[in-house]
């Protein structure tokens, strides 16, 4: 609303209270006001869009539109309505219609620049670069200035950047923008730095690399002020692509003389010596070495080189890490390369010794040394160690055995010890007992730095990382690790807590927003799996509109570079595999919670605009944007996550996701099959579409069958991720307890009951035998599916805590398996119900008492009475769970760990009773769920 100041108009007054009311909320007080208002004064415009806005936030969408329409057709020139309709059509989602708008305020105020600025900006949002390019230019003919012209230069790049045809982009976009730019430098109208970003970045995208190069050392270059050597770093990427090593060495050995602690500038002095010596350079004899001054083309200048750097750095008021690292980077690199020199610099055991106890104490030692790890021999690695321990001040008290740490500085070199005996794999070649105490020893340690695979283990580590969050509630680490716990145990209501606390931030529930997504459907927490999904479908609905905010700020304020990054980003977005899978599973729960229970299959499958043909997930282009390093890892690199962990857990995710696609588009097809009356061969059929309706679900059920074939080969493997890794999917389970055959076989059985009802009774008894063998199929199915189900959740066995968290995904399975189930039987029911009144229409006309009812409706009767029968068993065993999660009484469970302290105690019964309530709200929910289901199964009585 923020337009309405500047614009001194009587009317302002009169629309201030309206103004108000929507700033404050209000809503239909302001719709009050504008009907107010407009009884007065009815061609008030702006107060029509105001009540529009009014209606559009109270959900009156359609009401809103036309409205809005209506004033659109009259095409305002007024700031107000302009304005007013921009954050109408904005909320709408609908940025394709400002630019009409703007394109009819132009037509009839073609000199305004303010007009003309608001349409390059209309088609900045919908990415009409085209359009972008020609408005830029009317609005420098009006008004003369740089910025203007330049947005039609970016325009242009950006056409090239979207062009299909690389060819066509070099050979027309990309020049032309280029020769626009030429024209302003020869009329010396240049004045910006983001002008001179412009002609880089179209040079660099030209690949004439040389022409950037004498741009960014010329006259021009001086403007490249705003980022710390923005110019240098510049110089050095047009080298490395002009191969001009003599250049980059001289130029990145004059920058570390300047600062010798930035790495970036070691690597490409390493990279342009070594270079250089495999070319055999040698220096001019009359020339000057290089455009940047003096080069190193041997090992003995460089080896030289970075041993002046340590010297200079012993000089340094503040101690720096970068030449002692690239004293260790050049013995790597010497040592890859099969040299002998590596001995001039010296052993890197006694380098790496020297560097920690240099830097021992700074949280980067361990970051810093892992990667030189690979230089010790690996019988070295338990001398190494204790060399380090013996530089540690540590400390036995009387109190305890171990020797601790005296101060802050000790305790920060003896952590990084134990990372890298970690990373040594020294723990892992440890037995069980050993690897206990040294837990035992470890957990001391951190009690003390306070002061300044077994089930057993499971709970010890739980309890461990809820001790460390009271003494840490920020520590992010500690939650994303009790969020993986406690879904292993099947436990999701702490977890929502816990990444509730972690405060996710916008890209962020990309990247980790699986841990949330992954777990809270399969274990049974509905209402939580609804809320996960609406906090990332917010984000990346939220993400198409914010970006091309972004896009209009980068144009407003020159920083053109960053816009092919805005673009890309927003594209990765909408390639997001984890945007696809939230999509897919928020509309399958929906289905569940509301389909023919608050509202019918065919109202929930319209309001969610679903379509059996439509498939908008992007497969190709599918980006997995998940952060698999979000947890910090100390282990050795075979039990680290590898690339080839990542692109299997992406094929298995992909997979999943296409049975999940696969089975929505199935069900979303249920409501188009409508029964027909159409005689058997009728051409009508055809024509109506139903037919074709039949054919999209066989060929659906074609490509669920392929999907399935691919998972199953895929598990086949028999994959173990790390267990910091990617969380499997629920693939192993929906195929193992049978869920997969189930929805597989209710799928086939509605092709069989299109058939009976396209061929009608008569001469039907085989396809009604085999509706009929489909019926008790699917009973045996859903009850081996049950028997799957059975057990309890958690158990006291020797007194220690088992549980299945195993059971809970079934049961979740069972009751989707069941939905879909019902949403086939009502199918069913609407084929079968006016067969079964025409025969007793046809039974009263004959006046005979014995009519012959065909099978196929004694078949769906007795079907109906199993599946309440089935479903009621169900029901019965959740409250019997719920009952034996109610009466157990953990607080009087003795712990088979008599070592576990008082402390630690009261953090174990937290955990626990953590578990305990969240089975219980689980088994509430699903419960719940299937009591609504029976009700739906009893109206099924034709």
């Amino acid at each position: 609303m923020a337009a309405r100041g500047h614009v001194q108009d009587p009317n302002d007054r009169r629309l201030r209270p309206i103004y108000d009311y929507l700033d404050n909320g209000n809503n239909k007080m302001a719709i009050q006001q504008a009907d107010k208002l407009l009884k007065k004064h009815k061609d008030l415009h702006c107060a029509k869009v105001l009540k529009a806005i009014g209606l559009q936030r109270t959900g009156k969408q359609d009401e809103a539109y036309a409205l809005a329409q209506e004033v659109a057709a009259l095409e305002p020139t007024d700031d107000n309505s302009l304005q007013a309709l921009t954050i109408l059509y904005r909320e709408m989602h609908r940025p394709e219609l400002v630019t009409k708008l703007y394109e009819a305020a132009v037509k009839k105020v073609p000199n305004s620049e303010e007009y003309h600025s608001h349409l390059f900006m209309a088609y900045a949002r919908v990415g009409e670069y085209k359009k972008m390019q020609q408005a830029g230019m009317a609005l420098y003919k009006i008004v003369p200035k740089n910025p203007y012209y330049f947005w039609s230069v970016m325009s242009l790049i950006m056409q090239s950047i979207s062009a299909q045809d690389e060819n066509l982009s070099k050979t027309m976009f990309l020049p032309l923008a280029e020769r626009m730019v030429e024209k302003m430098v020869k009329e010396d109208k240049i004045e910006a730095e983001a002008e001179v970003e412009l002609y880089y970045m179209i040079l660099e995208r030209l690949e004439k690399y040389q022409e950037a190069l004498d741009v960014v050392r010329g006259k021009l270059g001086e403007k490249l002020t705003s980022e710390l050597q923005s110019r240098e770093n510049k110089c050095m990427a047009m080298y490395k692509k002009l191969c001009r090593w003599p250049e980059c060495n001289a130029l990145s050995r004059r920058l570390l003389l300047k600062n010798s602690d930035d790495w970036q500038f070691y690597i490409t002095y390493f990279d342009s010596v070594f270079q250089l010596i495999d070319e055999s350079w040698a220096p001019p004899l009359e020339e000057e070495q290089s455009l940047e001054g003096e080069v190193h083309y041997s090992i003995e200048q460089a080896v030289k080189f970075i041993e002046e750097r340590i010297t200079e750095e012993s000089k340094s008021a503040r101690p720096l890490r970068g030449p002692y690292l690239a004293k260790l980077e050049l013995i790597r690199r010497l040592r890859c390369r099969g040299c002998n020199d590596e001995y001039k610099l010296g052993d890197p055991e006694e380098l790496m010794f020297q560097y920690f106890k240099k830097f021992g104490d700074k949280p980067c030692c361990f970051t810093d040394l892992k990667v030189f790890v690979d230089l010790l021999p690996s019988s070295q690695y338990t001398k190494f160690i204790s060399q380090l321990l013996e530089v540690i001040p540590l400390s036995a008290t009387a109190e305890s055995e171990v020797a601790l740490p005296a101060d802050i500085k000790a305790l920060q070199q003896h952590l990084c010890v134990v990372q890298l005996t970690r990373l040594l794999g020294i723990y892992h070649a440890m037995d069980k007992k050993e690897k206990l105490t040294a837990v035992r020893e470890l957990m001391l340690r951190y009690r003390h730095g306070l002061e300044f695979g077994e089930e057993t283990a499971v709970w010890q580590c739980l309890t461990f990382l809820e001790e460390g969050l009271s003494h840490s509630p920020s520590n992010a680490q500690f939650k994303l690790l009790l969020i993986r716990i406690y879904c292993r145990l099947g436990a999701f209501e702490p977890v929502a807590e816990l990444y509730s606390s972690l405060d996710a931030k916008h890209i962020q529930h990309d990247t980790i927003g699986y841990l949330l997504t992954r777990y809270a459907e399969s274990l049974g927490h509905y209402a939580a799996a609804s809320q996960s999904c609406n906090f990332a479908l917010r984000f990346f609905h939220s993400n198409q509109k914010d970006t091309s905010e972004y896009i209009i700020q980068a144009y407003k304020y020159g920083a053109f570079e960053k816009i092919p990054e805005f673009i890309a980003f927003r594209n990765r977005l909408n390639s997001s595999l984890h945007f696809a899978q939230v999509r897919t599973e928020r509309m399958l729960l929906d289905l569940l919670l509301e389909a023919n229970i608050s509202t019918s299959l065919e109202e929930s499958i319209k309001s969610m605009s679903l379509s059996p043909e439509e498939d908008d997930i992007p497969w190709k282009d599918l980006r997995d944007n998940r952060d698999l390093t979000v947890l910090f890892n100390w282990d050795p690199k075979d039990r680290d996550i590898s690339e080839e962990h990542r692109k299997l857990s992406l094929e298995e995710e992909t997979m999943w996701l296409r049975i999940r696609s696969l089975t929505l588009r199935l069900v979303s097809g249920l409501p188009t099959l409508s029964h027909t009356i159409q005689p058997k061969n009728s051409e009508e059929t055809a024509e109506n579409g139903v037919s074709s309706k039949i054919d999209t679900i066989r060929s659906l059920l074609q490509q669920l069958e392929a999907a399935v074939d691919s998972g199953k080969k895929f598990l086949e493997q028999k994959i173990q991720y790390p267990v910091l890794g990617p969380p499997p999917t629920r693939m192993a389970g929906f195929f193992s307890n049978g869920s997969c055959q189930c929805q597989t076989s209710l799928f086939y059985l509605v092709s069989d009951i299109y058939e009976l009802d396209t061929n009608g009774l008569e001469d039907s008894a085989e396809i009604q035998e085999r509706i009929g063998n489909s019926f008790k199929s699917l009973i045996e199915r859903l009850t081996d599916l049950f028997n799957k189900c059975k057990g309890d959740l958690i158990e006291v066995r020797d007194g220690t805590l088992k549980t299945q968290p195993n059971l809970l995904e079934n049961l979740v399975f069972f009751v989707e398996t069941i939905s879909i189930t019902l949403w086939v039987s009502s199918y069913c029911d609407s084929v079968l119900r006016p067969f079964k009144s025409n025969l007793q229409k046809k039974k009263k006309k004959k006046k005979e008492s014995s009519v012959a009812m065909p099978p196929v409706f004694t078949h769906f009767l007795d079907y109906v009475t199993e599946l309440q029968t089935l479903t009621s068993n169900v029901i019965d065993h959740i409250k019997g769970l719920e009952i034996i999660l109610t009466a157990l009484k953990l607080e009087e469970l003795s712990l088979k760990d008599t070592l576990l302290l008082q402390e630690e105690k009261k953090f174990t019964k937290t955990v626990q009773g953590k578990v305990q309530s969240s089975y219980h709200h689980s088994v509430q929910e699903i419960g719940e769920l299937l009591k609504k289901r029976l009700d739906t199964i009893k109206k099924l009585k034709i």
